[in-house]
């Protein structure tokens, strides 16, 4: 679908949507369609329950005095509820309403609203925006779908006053969407296809946009002494990569600054090894490399849009099996930081794989900060269900920062707790701790784990198991994968570290 944005003018056909605000109070173009049509807007808005409310919408199809195939009715509410969000969630509805038009094509009017903060051409952006992310789908597989399944919309133009600058605008939200598609690619893609080595190579494609990419294999793992990632991959066939990504978009002026870092849990399918989970729902684990993909999908989105800042993105990748060969419980593991791990759940492998990446970047980069994403625990959707991620961490700043960034793009955060009386449950007689602590507080002990592989660095842990898959559609978000995390920490970014 092309998203574009032009002077106003009413097209011959096709379909057209014009605002409505609360209390029925048509917009500009709104009333002059109603002129057009002999006042058919009012009267089918005095016919329904249609009143402009934020989240409404009424169509009239077919209507008269012009060659329109519809004109569709959207609610903006009240001036003071026309926010950047809202936008982007009504671009989103648009989308989701028209995406089946005859004509395949859409022209959204907007018009400048008194008294909103926002300016006509940001609004249209926005609303692009939202479209756009609201379009993604996933249907590379489906080969006997009808062509009346599938979405017919080619193109929605968004009219505006300065369209120009709007445009310009929706460039740069452009590439974070494409940062966003190409996540929800990576969760999507089934693990027959998508391996360790085939999600480092797409991890290799960022090369294209100036991020350098290194792939380390198990050689060189081994002699990293990364034996707590590696044990979690032994019962594979599949060889465990780890892939570091860097972008310097501060170029020289930026050189011998220490980056900012994102780390993300790359197991591309987990049975839970000889651990091994029930048979319902397993297939659900294709996307447990759903940190990896968020992190992937941020470095194309931030090194698209040429972002001024420094970075590095590390995920580990693996396949937890079982097999001949696979890790046991009761097994014990040296990791990188020579911090030995006895393996009571091979289940509980993510904060394994984690355990190594966070130091090694640690001591590689020695970062500002470090903030790894993981679908770690089904602890955290018994905690927060869908609506939330989890958020722990060692740095108040750190967490409010991430928290503010979350909710200016409806990505929303919730701090968990931690402490002392929580890291004892990692207590074990035969090495330095153990995988797994108690039936309580899942969530919170892996985060204690992965706590000690940090040293001083300030650090978060976002769990995002209940996030990454949705079973159904938002606004801009469609069924499957969701690619939390990407905007999120695109805000991030902008908000407090590209000055």
């Amino acid at each position: 679908m092309k998203v574009s944005f032009v002077k106003h003018g009413l097209p011959a056909s096709g379909t057209v949507v014009v605002g409505v605000l609360a209390k029925s109070t048509l917009t500009k173009a709104a009333q002059a369609l109603d002129r057009k049509t002999g006042g058919a807007i009012r009267r089918a808005i005095r016919a329904s329950r249609f009143e402009g409310n934020k989240g409404q919408s009424l169509s009239l199809l077919a209507p008269a005095g012009t060659k329109l195939d519809r004109i569709l009715l959207v609610g903006f509410g009240k001036p003071d509820e026309i926010t950047e969000t809202e936008m982007e969630n009504l671009g989103g509805r648009i989308y989701a309403e028209t995406q089946r038009e005859k004509s395949g094509s859409v022209v959204v009017a907007v018009d400048a609203v008194g008294g909103a903060s926002l300016k006509a051409w940001e609004m249209a952006a926005r609303m692009g925006y939202g479209a756009r992310l609201r379009s993604y789908r996933f249907d590379k597989y489906r080969t006997k779908e009808k062509a009346s399944d599938k979405p017919n919309l080619r193109t929605i133009a968004f009219q505006s006053d300065k369209f120009d600058i709007a445009r310009k605008a929706y460039a740069h939200f452009d590439r974070i969407a494409d940062g966003v598609f190409f996540t929800r690619d990576l969760v999507s893609e089934p693990a027959n296809i998508l391996y360790p080595e085939v999600l480092a190579k797409k991890a290799k494609e960022l090369e294209k946009l100036g991020v350098k990419v290194e792939i380390l294999g198990e050689a060189q793992m081994k002699r990293l002494g990364m034996g707590s990632l590696l044990g979690v991959g032994q019962g594979s066939i599949r060889e465990s990569k780890l892939v570091v990504m860097q972008y310097n978009g501060k170029g020289a002026a930026g050189r011998g600054e220490a980056p900012i870092a994102f780390l993300g849990k790359g197991v591309t399918f987990d049975t839970g090894g000889i651990s091994i989970k029930p048979a319902g729902g397993m297939e659900d684990m294709k996307w447990d490399m759903g940190g990896a993909g968020v992190v992937v999908g941020l470095m194309m989105a931030l090194a698209g849009r040429k972002a001024k800042v420094n970075v590095v993105g590390i995920i580990g990748c693996v396949e937890n099996m079982p097999g001949g060969n696979a890790q046991r419980p009761g097994d014990i593991v040296t990791s990188m930081s020579g911090q030995t791990i006895e393996v009571i759940n091979t289940d509980a492998e993510g904060r394994l794989v984690l355990a190594d990446a966070l130091w090694y970047c640690k001591e590689r980069f020695k970062p500002k900060f470090m903030i790894n994403l993981a679908t770690l625990t089904g602890a955290i959707i018994v905690s927060l269900g869908a609506q939330y991620a989890g958020l722990f961490s060692n740095d108040d700043t750190l967490s409010e920062r991430l928290t503010s960034s979350g909710l200016k793009v409806g990505e929303k955060l919730w701090r968990m707790p931690m402490g002392a009386e929580y890291d004892k449950e990692l207590n074990t007689d035969g090495a330095d701790m153990k995988n797994i602590g108690g039936r309580g507080g899942g969530s919170i002990i892996a985060a204690q784990f992965l706590q000690r592989f940090v040293d001083k660095t300030p650090w978060a842990h976002l769990d995002i198991a209940g996030v990454t898959w949705s079973k159904g559609d938002a606004p801009t978000v469609p069924k499957g994968g969701t690619a939390f995390g990407v905007r999120l920490l695109e805000q991030f970014v902008t908000d407090f570290y590209e000055k």
